[in-house]
C-alpha cells in the first residue's frame, strides 16, 4: 500500500464490479478519495464497503448514483459532485455493456452508444472544470481490442443503429471505436499540460461481460468455453491502475494502452477527421 495518490480525488463509472471496481480499490490503497459512480445503489454500497474493508480506506471511498443511459441522470451526478468536491483529479470512464437487442434510451439513443460512448463523452465534458482545479489531471477511457471489430469506421449517418440490421457485438465493437477516437480528440482540443486523456484495453477479462444472455445462447456458450483463457478482474485492472497513477504516464495524452504499454490502434481510430465529426455529433447529441 502507497500513499502516492493522497489527497487526490478520482471517479470510476461502473465500480461497482468487475475491473472498474478492483480499480476503485487499487486508487483507495493509494490514498485516493473514490467516488464509485454506479446505476445500481445496492451493487455500488457493497463495492463500497469492499473496498473500506480492502484498503481501510473507511469514508475515502463513498457512492454516487449515475445511470449512464440518462442525460438527466449524468448532469444530476456532475452538478451533485461539483457541489461536494472542489476538484477531480482521475476520471476513469469505465462502465459499459452490450446487448443483443436494440433498445433505446430515454433520450432517444441506441442504448450502447449512449451508455458507453455518449453519456461518457456528457460526463468528462461537465465535469471539465473540475479536473483543471486538480491539474494534472487524467483521464482514463476504458476502450476494447474490439473496436478493431469496426471494420469500416463509423457510419457517421447510423450512430443509432436505426437503418442497419442490430448485431450486438458490432454495435459494442463500434462503441468501442467510438471511446478511441473520444480520447484522441478530448488530448487534442484540451491542454495536455493541465488535463491527460488515455485509452486502454483490459484483455480478456473473467467478468459477467456477456454472460448472462446479452448476446444469445451461442454467444454464451462461446464466452464460457472461453471464460478459463480469460484473466481476473484484478489482472485486467492493472492498465486502467498503471494509466490512472504512473508517474510514467505523466504528461503522455492521447494514446491506447494494452498491459500498460502504448499500443497502436486501428486505421479506423487513427482518423483525426472522424475524431473531430464524432465529438461534433456527440455535442449535439448531448445536448438535445
Amino acid at each position: 500500500m502507497t500513499e502516492q495518490l493522497a489527497g487526490k480525488v478520482a471517479v470510476i463509472t461502473g465500480g461497482n464490479s468487475g475491473i472498474g471496481k478492483e480499480t476503485a480499490v487499487a486508487l483507495a490503497a493509494m490514498g485516493a478519495h473514490v467516488v464509485i459512480a454506479a446505476r445500481n445503489a445496492q451493487k455500488a454500497n457493497a463495492a463500497v464497503k469492499e473496498a473500506q474493508e480492502r484498503t481501510g480506506a473507511g469514508d475515502r471511498v463513498a457512492t454516487m448514483p449515475i445511470d449512464l443511459a440518462s442525460f438527466t441522470s449524468v448532469r444530476g451526478f456532475a452538478k451533485s459532485f461539483a457541489d461536494q468536491y472542489d476538484r477531480l483529479d482521475v476520471l476513469v470512464n469505465n462502465a459499459g455493456l452490450v446487448l443483443q437487442k436494440r433498445t433505446i434510451t430515454e433520450d432517444g439513443h441506441e442504448t450502447q452508444f449512449q451508455v458507453n460512448h455518449l453519456g461518457h463523452f456528457l460526463l468528462t465534458n461537465l465535469l471539465r472544470e473540475r479536473l483543471v482545479a486538480g491539474a494534472p489531471a487524467r483521464v482514463v477511457n476504458v476502450a476494447s481490442v474490439a473496436h478493431k471489430g469496426a471494420r469500416q469506421g463509423l457510419d457517421f449517418d447510423d450512430l443509432d443503429w436505426s437503418r442497419r440490421r442490430y448485431r450486438g457485438y458490432a454495435v459494442y465493437s463500434a462503441s468501442k471505436l467510438a471511446n478511441v477516437l473520444f480520447t484522441r480528440e478530448l488530448a487534442r482540443r484540451w491542454d495536455s499540460s493541465t488535463v491527460t486523456a488515455n485509452a486502454v484495453h483490459p484483455g480478456f477479462v473473467a467478468t459477467n461481460w456477456g454472460k448472462e444472455g446479452d448476446l444469445g445462447w451461442l454467444w454464451t456458450i462461446g464466452m464460457t468455453l472461453a471464460r478459463p483463457f480469460a484473466v481476473s478482474n484484478a489482472t485486467g485492472a492493472q492498465t486502467s491502475i498503471y494509466v490512472a497513477s504512473s508517474p510514467d504516464v505523466d504528461g503522455i495524452a492521447g494514446q491506447y494502452f494494452i498491459k500498460g504499454r502504448v499500443n497502436e490502434p486501428s486505421k479506423w481510430a487513427l482518423d483525426d477527421a472522424a475524431a473531430e465529426r464524432l465529438w461534433e455529433i456527440s455535442e449535439q447529441m448531448a445536448s438535445a
